[in-house]
Protein backbone atom coordinates (compact mmCIF):
# COMPACT_ATOMS: atom_id res chain seq x y z
CA UNK A 1 0.00 0.00 0.00
CA UNK A 2 1.38 3.38 -1.21
CA UNK A 3 1.31 6.58 1.74
CA UNK A 4 2.59 9.02 0.01
CA UNK A 5 5.11 9.31 -3.19
CA UNK A 6 7.99 7.23 -3.61
CA UNK A 7 7.19 5.64 0.25
CA UNK A 8 5.75 2.24 0.11
CA UNK A 9 3.97 0.58 3.62
CA UNK A 10 5.63 -3.19 3.98
CA UNK A 11 5.06 -5.90 6.13
CA UNK A 12 8.34 -7.97 7.34
CA UNK A 13 8.02 -10.59 9.92
CA UNK A 14 4.55 -9.26 10.74
CA UNK A 15 5.35 -6.01 11.67
CA UNK A 16 4.92 -2.84 9.10
CA UNK A 17 7.77 -0.49 7.59
CA UNK A 18 7.21 2.58 5.71
CA UNK A 19 10.20 2.21 3.17
CA UNK A 20 11.22 5.05 0.98
CA UNK A 21 12.63 4.85 -2.57
CA UNK A 22 12.46 5.07 -5.99
CA UNK A 23 10.93 2.03 -7.27
CA UNK A 24 8.01 0.77 -5.33
CA UNK A 25 8.10 -2.80 -7.10
CA UNK A 26 11.57 -3.30 -6.16
CA UNK A 27 11.14 -2.40 -2.95
CA UNK A 28 8.24 -4.65 -2.44
CA UNK A 29 10.41 -7.59 -3.81
CA UNK A 30 13.21 -6.97 -1.44
CA UNK A 31 11.07 -6.94 1.43
CA UNK A 32 9.50 -9.53 0.44
CA UNK A 33 12.02 -11.61 0.09
CA UNK A 34 13.27 -10.74 3.94
CA UNK A 35 10.19 -11.37 4.99
CA UNK A 36 10.37 -14.90 3.36
CA UNK A 37 13.98 -15.69 4.94
CA UNK A 38 12.73 -14.49 8.02
CA UNK A 39 10.34 -17.32 7.88
CA UNK A 40 12.28 -19.61 6.39
CA UNK A 41 14.90 -19.50 9.54
CA UNK A 42 11.59 -19.33 11.84
CA UNK A 43 10.38 -22.55 10.75
CA UNK A 44 13.57 -24.38 10.79
CA UNK A 45 14.38 -22.97 14.43
CA UNK A 46 12.21 -24.06 17.22
CA UNK A 47 11.31 -21.08 20.46
CA UNK A 48 13.37 -18.43 18.52
CA UNK A 49 13.20 -14.63 19.70
CA UNK A 50 12.04 -12.41 16.95
CA UNK A 51 15.12 -10.54 17.28
CA UNK A 52 17.74 -13.81 16.94
CA UNK A 53 15.48 -14.50 13.48
CA UNK A 54 16.26 -11.47 12.68
CA UNK A 55 20.61 -11.63 13.31
CA UNK A 56 20.34 -15.14 11.63
CA UNK A 57 18.53 -14.13 8.72
CA UNK A 58 20.82 -11.03 8.47
CA UNK A 59 24.11 -13.37 8.78
CA UNK A 60 22.39 -15.31 5.82
CA UNK A 61 21.70 -12.44 3.55
CA UNK A 62 25.25 -11.20 4.37
CA UNK A 63 27.11 -14.49 3.53
CA UNK A 64 24.77 -14.59 0.29
CA UNK A 65 25.75 -10.85 -0.37
CA UNK A 66 29.50 -12.15 -0.12
CA UNK A 67 29.81 -15.48 -2.20
CA UNK A 68 28.01 -13.54 -4.72
CA UNK A 69 30.59 -10.66 -4.92
CA UNK A 70 33.51 -13.52 -4.65
CA UNK A 71 31.73 -15.20 -7.52
CA UNK A 72 31.20 -11.79 -9.04
CA UNK A 73 34.60 -11.02 -8.86
CA UNK A 74 36.03 -14.44 -10.22
CA UNK A 75 33.87 -13.99 -13.42
CA UNK A 76 35.07 -10.40 -13.64
CA UNK A 77 38.68 -11.88 -13.69
CA UNK A 78 38.22 -14.77 -16.08
CA UNK A 79 36.57 -12.38 -18.33
CA UNK A 80 39.53 -9.79 -17.75
CA UNK A 81 41.90 -12.35 -18.88
CA UNK A 82 40.07 -14.13 -21.86
CA UNK A 83 39.63 -10.18 -23.19
CA UNK A 84 43.37 -10.03 -22.82
CA UNK A 85 43.96 -13.19 -24.86
CA UNK A 86 42.07 -12.50 -27.40
CA UNK A 87 43.18 -8.86 -27.73
CA UNK A 88 46.77 -10.71 -28.00
CA UNK A 89 45.60 -13.24 -30.50
CA UNK A 90 43.63 -9.78 -32.73
CA UNK A 91 46.79 -8.34 -32.55
CA UNK A 92 48.72 -11.31 -33.72
CA UNK A 93 46.34 -11.55 -37.09
CA UNK A 94 46.76 -8.27 -37.67
CA UNK A 95 50.50 -8.10 -37.86
CA UNK A 96 50.70 -11.32 -39.93
CA UNK A 97 48.08 -8.88 -42.68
Amino acid sequence: MTTEPNTLSVTIFGSEYKIKGADPDYIGEVAAYVDAKMRELERRLSAATPTRIAILTSLNLADELFREREQNGKLLSDLTGKARSLSLTLDACLREE
